[in-house]
């Protein structure tokens, strides 16, 4: 094992994968000489030249229509949109093109892409720079969603996502960009669709996604020392995500709240809870609870003030324990 942060494994596993395959390039703005808005693509210009690192004008609907082209043409781009807010202006290539051009065709080629996204607040990035914006697209067929927590899941991840045959957003929280973690020295891959136990407990699950997952482990770490025992589940995926893994540590335990960062208004805690509800509805000992962001634009300043965090997943796993059905 060695120690990385989350922003190099991502670097990491871009350069593993293009070295693995010559089919794979990197799409977008700033991503060649400069590295990347983030620094994502150090490096990777200076070695796979301008023809696999292709920098674009500042048109992210220009970048998306040469990636699904590129895509069903057999190459595996992996596209960059700077700031997950900017994927609104590709809208139109994402959801009516990318994600039902293997449908429409009968499978006729495939659409291994791969869209890069940070989001997130917390960083003092603005409203139109710091949104959540994960749900849009878990509620459209044909793409997958994916947020990886740690070092070690977005590599994982990001090299899975991109030997798939279809179209993956893969949302990064900028937060967590200078997270340390250890990765191992050789290859692995994480699967799409399966979500990973980060702390095994009796009482009580909560189910996170990015950001959520580590303000989750705070909370469970604070909880234990009031006799509180908390299983802490990470999505990683999800779209599809891990039903299995949800329901039968909720049958363990009972007990479920659903933490993301984006707002709580029709957020992806709302299906995993209609999904509960509809399916194992006998095993819940209380109503499900969900944590998310308030129902308003992000401020500018302060933005950390705005965000949900350990202590709103200390009270609502309290809230839920004094109440029963």
């Amino acid at each position: 094992m060695k120690e990385t942060r989350y922003l190099w494994a991502i670097t990491e596993a871009m350069k593993e994968e293009m070295e693995r395959d010559e089919n794979v390039v990197l799409i977008g703005e700033d991503v060649g000489s400069s590295g990347g808005a983030f620094g994502a693509s150090r490096g990777l210009y200076e070695k796979f030249g301008s023809e696999r690192v292709v920098d674009m004008p500042i048109s992210e609907a220009g970048i998306m229509g040469l990636a699904a082209g590129a895509a069903a043409c057999g190459l595996r781009p992996i596209v960059e949109i700077m700031f997950m807010d900017f994927l609104t202006v590709c809208m139109d290539g994402i959801v009516n093109q990318v994600a039902k051009m293997r449908y429409m065709f009968g499978s006729q080629y495939t659409v291994p892409l791969v869209i890069r996204t940070p989001s997130g607040a917390g960083l003092n990035s603005g409203p139109q720079h710091s949104q959540s914006l994960e749900a849009w697209f878990a509620h459209v067929p044909g793409l997958k969603v994916v947020m990886p927590a740690t070092p070690y899941d977005v590599k994982g991840l990001l090299k899975s996502a991109i030997r798939d045959d279809n179209p993956v957003i893969f949302v990064e929280n900028k937060t967590l960009h200078a997270l340390k973690g250890e990765i191992p020295e050789e290859e692995y891959l994480v699967p799409i669709g399966k979500a990973a136990v980060k702390r095994a407990g009796a009482d009580f699950t909560v189910v996170a996604v990015s950001r959520m997952v580590h303000e989750s482990l705070k909370a469970a770490e604070a909880l234990a020392q009031q006799n509180i025992s908390i299983e802490v589940i990470d999505l990683l995926s999800i779209s599809p995500w891990d039903k299995e893994t949800v329901f039968n540590s909720i049958v363990k335990t009972h007990r479920l709240v659903i933490a993301h960062e984006a707002v709580k208004n029709f957020g992806i805690g709302a299906e995993i809870s209609a999904s509960v509800c509809e399916e194992i509805m006998d095993e819940l000992d209380a109503p499900i609870l969900r944590v998310g962001a308030p129902f308003v634009p992000i401020p500018f300043n302060p933005e950390k003030a705005y965000l949900p965090g350990a202590q709103d997943i200390e009270r609502a796993v309290k809230k839920s324990l004094d109440s029963s059905f």
